[in-house]
């Protein structure tokens, strides 16, 4: 008997599962909708679920219609084209999405992850009260970077929003990889699922570079701070790899703009001559910090240094990166597809995508019946299991069931 199942009888739908998109990640949003469809059409054709003839359980399509206007003044509205009167709700979101504008008195505006916002709590507040259960899908956390207070005189952004959210009636919070998981401790009434995307991340990696070697001989993770090394040691005892830290020498007895200035930068780890680097972060929002490890790592004789990153921000363009990569500095940056990416990132010959959308699917399929989605969010066996199939030559899809 699975946690899913009691007797071998599967828990019952919340309801019909109604997706929305928002913000830049219509594709996205479309391709989730097109393999949760595929998945229940094949349940429906092999009987696999005693509920696959309930209504809206099986539907080509499971995007509501719903259209975000904004005025020229600035101010908005959301309009819906159908009702989601007893739907499971899922808000799929990308609040960091710099390519939306919007025409206002004094011409056209990058839409900010403040509008973003706003226009979130417009969905929400429309489908409270109708909705059945509303959930948010927001891979990379609005302000999620401010989730301690530093002083007394800092804003607490990120545990005010999901305090907002909750209050409003969100059931359940959906984020990837958050750079820190005790923002949860802001709503601890909120159901909130952090799922972490390192099994994409690096058999996205894995399948497109078989020439590296899961060796501690040849390969070493490393992590370029001492902030990611939790996620760093994730990795390493997934792959069974021998982890590395740079961490930053301060000068405690001084504050410059408010910080200690950083001293210089050290390693901790073996020796990384002549090995592959899997070099590990958060999020890569101007590259400095991954460029300047990297840079330093081949410095030290490391022989490829190759970048993973849930998200690719790219907040100073890709000129550093096109450097580094001619230099032979980083061999590749694997990032996911959960939040907007540029045509021009994606030509990049550096730069290779994680497809999240079967996981995302996955994941609001097994919440649509209540299911324990715990083995989907810690993958430390998938990755084990993922090694053992390249070693043999065997390499099985872990979402199609």
């Amino acid at each position: 008997m699975t946690s899913s199942t009691y007797n071998g009888i599967k828990l019952e739908p919340i309801g019909p599962i109604g997706i929305i998109g928002h913000t830049s990640n219509k594709e996205f949003v479309k391709n989730v909708s097109n393999i949760l469809s595929q998945k229940r059409q094949k349940r429906l054709e092999t009987c696999a679920s005693p509920y696959v003839n309930r209504p809206g359980y099986v539907r080509s399509d499971y995007i509501i219609d719903a259209d975000l206007i904004r005025f020229q003044t600035g101010e908005g509205k959301l309009s819906m084209g159908e009702s989601v009167r007893g739907h499971d709700v899922f808000i799929i979101t990308d609040c960091v999405s710099p390519n939306i504008r919007i025409r206002l008195i004094d011409g056209e505006h990058i839409m900010s992850p403040d509008d973003h916002y706003r226009d979130l709590l417009r969905i929400v507040s429309t489908c409270v009260g109708k909705a059945r259960r509303i959930n948010i899908i927001m891979p990379f956390v609005y302000e999620g970077r401010t989730e301690t207070r530093q002083n007394l005189r800092a804003s607490l952004d990120c545990s005010a929003m999901l305090r907002q959210l909750y209050d409003l009636g969100v059931a359940n919070f959906i984020c990837f990889d958050p750079h820190d998981e005790r923002i949860q401790n802001s709503v601890p009434l909120m159901g909130i699922e952090m799922p972490r995307s390192q099994y994409k991340l690096t058999t996205t990696l894995l399948s497109n570079f078989g020439s590296i070697k899961i060796d501690k001989n040849a390969t070493m993770v490393v992590s370029p701070d001492e902030m990611g090394v939790s996620r760093a040691i994730f990795y390493s005892s997934a792959l069974s790899l021998p982890l590395g830290i740079f961490y930053r020498d301060r000068d405690y007895t001084t504050k410059v703009d408010g910080e200690h200035p950083i001293k210089s930068y050290r390693f901790l780890g073996e020796d990384v001559e002549g090995k592959d680097i899997i070099l590990i972060d958060d999020m890569i929002n101007s590259g400095s910090t991954m460029l300047r490890t990297a840079s330093k790592l081949k410095n030290m004789g490391a022989k490829d240094v190759y970048c993973i990153s849930p998200f690719g921000l790219f907040t100073d363009g890709l000129k550093r990166f096109d450097e580094a990569y001619a230099e032979g500095t980083i061999k590749a940056v694997v990032c996911t597809n959960l939040i907007y990416r540029s045509e021009e990132v994606l030509s990049r010959d550096w730069y290779y995508d994680a497809d999240m959308v079967p996981y995302v699917a996955r994941i609001i399929d097994g919440l649509n019946v209540d299911e324990s989605v715990y083995d989907l969010m810690h993958s430390t066996q998938r990755l084990h299991d993922f090694v053992t199939q390249m070693r043999i030559g065997e390499i099985f899809d872990d979402f199609n069931d």
